[in-house]
């Protein structure tokens, strides 16, 4: 592994990046900041188009005759059972991130709506609209065409399964390509690292809150955050240590099995029609605005506008951008025997419609109590951590819920560690789909170290600049990688 140039470089980039996070915080804060808004104001069109141009593509190769195509040789069968594919995938590329903003983000995007003059009842249902674009088949389009592209070159060609992978394969060995394919390499690996630990951080504040709610404690500084985090760092090293069937699949099942329990609980016991009625609504209104959504640039709005759009929507996709090559190689590595239809289909709709639910009942039964004044609403902008806990507060055996609330929080954050892990191991040792213990616990140390550094930012904005600011050339490798499958797809014999 230290033998690797590429490896080196990578190691030298995050852990400069954790040096600097150490030593001056709120200067790398800044500077991420400052980096992502230009990136989001100069080439904000930019990437609004590719991701819809990702989905529509994905849409076409679906219901098209190379959906047929296996992911893999002609008689591959899948490795895991759908449902574990299912949790597995979606626990890589949402987790805890759901549970965070399962009722903050309706309720910040109506705050502004709400502000800026809009119907309360309007204001709700464009809220809801808003979370679900960005959350919802967009992010996964650019997730699962770069694991097809992926997938389909490492299993049908052979090609190793690194983001590279496809593009020294269609191009050449050419230097250009060479130096392309390394360049790719070793942002993947910058980008994976970053993003992961961005994750880590949002998802020991979502446990740290729970605590904080469950004991009714005050002022407990860094000493609670710091002890979870170091509980968390013991939790993922026996999973590393296993065959990634028996380690991951398990946590992810039980890590989704207990957020799927959790929202079915509180759609039982809560106001049922009043969230039923809202998710029907939110199923018809995202279907039927989703691709227009995705060309929406405010071009000619205000710059309160703008700046929201730019902080949310926009944010969300280069966010995404930023941790494809974590999910897609993870996505790929666990979708042998998959045809191309199955995958993409999985990849979009399961994921999709859990959102809807999801955010249908965590989302609308934040906008019930808000009207019956049982949650002030403004908690999201003066602790958007604690905003799930204080709504679960208010219902039949909260200290149940939130504990629920916490162990899957844990459970998705060690899920994250040890994919992530894993996927770094697998460009250490070329694309191997098995790498060694050794390597994939160092990298899950290396992991640990950058998650600290987010969470001394102490800021959920700082996170998510810090990770936005990987994303800036994967828009292009994305691209690049469907230019390369599509290129393949026309060999292919259907």
């Amino acid at each position: 592994m230290f033998k690797n140039p590429l490896l080196l470089i990578a190691l030298a980039l995050t852990i400069g990046v954790s040096i600097w996070g150490i030593i001056d915080t709120q200067g790398l804060s800044n500077f991420a900041a400052e980096q992502v808004k230009f990136t989001l104001r100069s080439r904000g069109w930019f990437v609004m188009l590719t991701v819809s141009f990702l989905l529509i593509t994905s849409i076409v190769l679906a219901i098209s005759k190379f959906g047929k195509i296996k992911l893999g040789r002609d008689e591959d069968e899948p490795e895991f059972s759908t449902m574990s594919w299912l949790t597995m995938m979606f626990a890589a590329g949402m987790g805890v991130g759901l549970l965070f903003y399962g009722a903050a983000e309706p309720i910040t995007h109506y705050l502004f709506l709400a502000g800026q003059g809009a119907d309360p009842p309007k204001a709700a249902g464009n809220a809801m609209l808003i979370t679900l674009f960005n959350w919802s088949l967009h992010a996964w389009a650019i997730y699962g065409v770069t694991a097809l592209a992926i997938a389909y070159f490492g299993f049908r060609r052979d090609v190793p399964q690194l983001v590279s992978g496809p593009i020294r394969a269609t191009f050449g060995n050419h230097p250009l390509v060479q130096v392309t394919g390394w360049l790719v390499d070793l942002l993947s690996i910058y980008a994976i690292a970053i993003g992961l630990a961005g994750s880590l951080a949002l998802g020991v504040f979502q446990v740290e809150d729970g605590i904080i709610t469950l004991l009714n404690l005050k002022n407990t500084g860094m000493g609670l955050t710091l002890t979870i985090f170091g509980i968390l760092c013991v939790a993922f090293i026996l999973p590393l240590t296993v065959d990634l069937s028996k380690g991951m699949a398990v946590l992810s099942n039980t890590a989704l099995s207990i957020a799927v329990a959790l929202m079915i609980y509180l759609l039982i016991l809560g106001p049922t029609s009043f969230l039923m009625n809202g998710i029907v609504e939110a199923i018809g209104q995202y279907f039927y605005q989703a691709l227009p959504a995705g060309f929406s640039t405010l071009a000619y709005f205000d710059e309160e506008a703008k700046g929201w759009f730019e902080s949310w929507s926009l944010n969300y996709m280069v966010w995404w951008l930023a941790w494809a090559p974590f999910v897609g190689v993870f996505i790929a590595r666990i979708s042998r025997g998959r045809t191309i239809r199955e995958f993409i289909l999985g990849v979009l709709m399961a994921p999709t419609l859990f959102s809807i639910f999801w955010f249908g009942v965590f989302g609308g039964l934040a906008f019930y109590q808000g009207a019956a004044s049982q949650i002030d609403p403004d908690i999201v902008n003066t602790n958007i951590n604690q905003t799930t806990f204080l709504l679960l507060g208010n219902m039949p055996l909260s200290w149940l819920t939130i504990v629920a609330t916490s162990i899957a929080a844990f459970l998705f954050i060690v899920t994250s560690v040890v994919s992530a892990a894993y996927v770094l191991a697998m460009f250490s040792t070329g694309g191997a789909q098995n790498p060694s213990v050794k390597i994939k616990l160092i990298w899950g140390v290396i992991l640990g170290v950058l998650g600290l550094v987010m969470i001394l930012s102490g800021s959920v904005g700082a996170i998510r600049n810090i990770i936005a600011m990987s994303a800036g050339p994967f828009v292009f490798v994305i691209l690049l990688l469907l230019v390369c499958l599509l290129k393949a797809m026309k060999n292919e014999k259907v």
